[in-house]
């Protein structure tokens, strides 16, 4: 697919790409295992990467050029090389490779913490670090990947990913009240692999409480207005900002206002109201509604029969009637389609091969939260007049996605066999230089760094380290608010959304870490704590100093690293103390909050 068919500006030749990439360009695309993907895009990145150039270069090319075919100064000057690059001096510790040629391929303590985290949400044990440096299988990696895909912790940790994309950018912090739901929900779907594709329709098309169906969380978490629903489906499951196109036409974006009302028409008849049965807890009802007119019911949005375009220069009249148009496409319904059918039908052609960005939105979201850098950045605001880094890379990944069913392990198990994510960290790349030579070091999101802590100081992963207190805690979530894990989340969530560079620490995050109650309650080396226990077991302080680096960074001391350590304990004079200390720096450590 060339160039100009991506980026053309017209409503045909965006339809026609569409249809070309439905068809595969052209192309017979056998649906593939998940090495063969792998190899595929690790060749498709590699050429795609020798058209960009470095960034000393004063010749650089525009960034239309940088994708197009052939060789560029870049590949010229070396920046990308057409042979995979000599690992064995990264690996062993000698000369690294020079920021202008890949990384090598992380070491085998590295690659697991970093498989382990991404995909269940905590670090490897120590027992499972030493079982995988222990086992001499050329397979090893794809092996402890698929066992991982295997664990129940999949769906929880990849569940309270989307539960983030959710309810990060809610209207009212009453959502929370359907955030438990919504990760449970999210949980049995991917653990059972549910293809996305029905996942996304069950959240487009949800009814009923929000207490208890998870499916309901994105209406819930948007209070039932039909202008935000409309905005967040689009970029949740398309990763495309239609919402500025809501009051005028898009600034950046082919999108036109007319276009967003046409999209909203299929939920206009979305409410939400306080449910009328008896509850101990308070919850409120997503429904849909084919009458004309549902009066207000404390302040609930209310639904209308059909979707009125508001007239800016007249706000007082009612405004244009829009028929449920969708803007990819220009499929529609008609004037007076019910509610159930609007909303399961803009479902089936959101999710349907005749749109492309479905599938790429996903695949760009796991890539990015993976390899550390999405192919368009941010993850939700793409489409065809945003930049991608690796186009070609990314279309033939949606394209195997969409082929396998929309098998959502299937991208997981592609992504990291890929050399791409197997590299050794860097930071990333600047503006100009060559992406995707490294992983790109990734802050840990709220849960992974309770689990990380929890898991580092030997504590109850239910209770963990307590709660933590919060003056600015919810008042609207209810008891969701007060458990030790979503306290924590307060603290240190982010908006899974946004770029990782854009992610930075803030005074009471180091607070927690450097002096929270219930923090030195887990550290402290005497009583029934996980570092009381080892001491007691273990008189060797060499073995415990080793246990404590394999629990907090799942690696073993660098010996300049032990023999600190043990200085440190000569002079403290104090074992416990000591080796309390030990443990608060590496807690505190910034290895420990990101994971490389």
């Amino acid at each position: 697919m060339t160039r100009s068919i991506r980026t053309a500006y017209s409503f045909g030749t965006f339809a026609l790409t569409a249809v070309l990439w439905q068809c595969g360009a052209g192309k017979a695309v056998a649906a593939a295992t998940p090495a063969v993907a792998a190899a595929q895009v690790d060749k498709t990145l590699l050429q795609e990467m020798q058209g960009e150039t470095s960034a000393d270069d004063s010749s650089a090319p525009s960034k239309a050029a940088r994708h197009a075919p052939g060789k560029t100064a870049a590949h010229a000057a070396g920046a990308y090389p057409t042979e995979p690059a000599d690992t064995t001096a990264a690996s062993s510790g000698s000369k690294p490779a020079s920021p202008a040629q890949p990384a090598g391929m992380a070491d085998d303590e590295t690659y697991l913490r970093r498989a382990t985290m991404d995909l269940i949400g905590r670090p490897p044990t120590p027992k499972e670090i030493t079982e995988f440096a222990l086992d001499p299988s050329a397979d090893k990696r794809a092996r402890v990947v698929e066992r991982l895909l295997q664990r129940p912790e999949f769906g929880e940790n990849w569940g309270r990913y989307w539960r983030d994309v959710i309810d990060f950018r809610r209207a009212d912090d009453r959502a929370l009240l359907g955030a438990q739901a919504i990760e449970s929900y999210l949980t049995e779907q991917f653990n059972k692999n549910t293809p996305w594709d029905q996942t996304a329709r069950s959240f487009i098309t949800a009814t009923g409480d929000v207490r208890e169906n998870g499916a309901t969380g994105i209406i819930f978490a948007q209070n039932g207005e039909t202008a935000d629903i409309t905005s967040e489906v689009a970029r949740i499951f398309m990763g495309i900002q239609i919402q500025c196109a809501q009051c005028h036409d898009h600034p950046t974006d082919r999108w036109k206002r007319n276009q967003f009302h046409e999209l909203a028409a299929f939920f206009t008849r979305v409410g939400l109201q306080p449910s009328k049965i008896a509850t101990p807890q308070r919850t409120f009802i997503v429904f849909g509604s084919d009458r004309q007119r549902v009066f207000k019911n404390n302040n609930q949005p209310h639904p209308e029969a059909e979707h009125y375009m508001p007239d800016l220069k007249n706000p007082t009249s009612k405004g244009t009637k829009m028929l449920p148009v969708f803007f990819l496409t220009g499929q529609k319904l008609p004037e007076g389609t019910p509610d159930e059918q609007r909303r399961s039908t803009i479902a089936k052609w959101i999710t349907g091969p005749q749109d492309p960005w479905f599938a790429k939105a996903f695949v760009n979201r796991v890539w990015a939260e993976l390899v550390g850098e999405g192919f368009y950045e941010p993850v939700d605001d793409i489409g065809p007049d945003r930049e991608c880094n690796a186009p070609e890379t990314l279309d033939y990944l949606a394209k195997q996605f969409a082929d396998h069913n929309y098998d959502v392990k299937w991208v997981f198990r592609a992504i990291t066999a890929t050399a791409a994510y197997q590299r050794d960290s860097r930071s990333r790349h600047l503006p100009g230089q060559t992406p995707y030579l490294a992983n790109c070091p990734q802050r840990l999101r709220a849960d992974e760094l309770f689990d990380a802590l929890t898991s580092a100081l030997g504590v109850d992963g239910q209770q963990g380290l307590g709660r933590v207190a919060m003056a600015d805690a919810p008042k609207k979530a209810g008891p969701y608010a007060r458990t030790p894990r979503t306290q924590f989340d307060f603290v240190f969530g982010y908006d899974p959304s946004i770029r990782r560079d854009e992610v930075v620490g803030s005074i009471p995050q180091a607070l927690v870490l450097m002096n929270s109650p219930q923090l030195a309650r887990g550290i402290t080396g005497t009583g029934g704590t996980g570092l009381a226990k080892l001491l007691d077991s273990t008189k060797d302080d060499n073995a415990v100093v080793e246990e404590l680096y394999l629990r907090a960074l799942a690696r073993e001391p660098k010996p300049d690293e032990v023999k600190t350590c043990l200085a440190h304990v000569k002079k403290t004079g104090n074992r416990s103390e000591a080796f309390e200390d030990v443990l608060w720096a590496l807690i505190n450590s910034t290895e420990f909050m990101h994971r490389k």
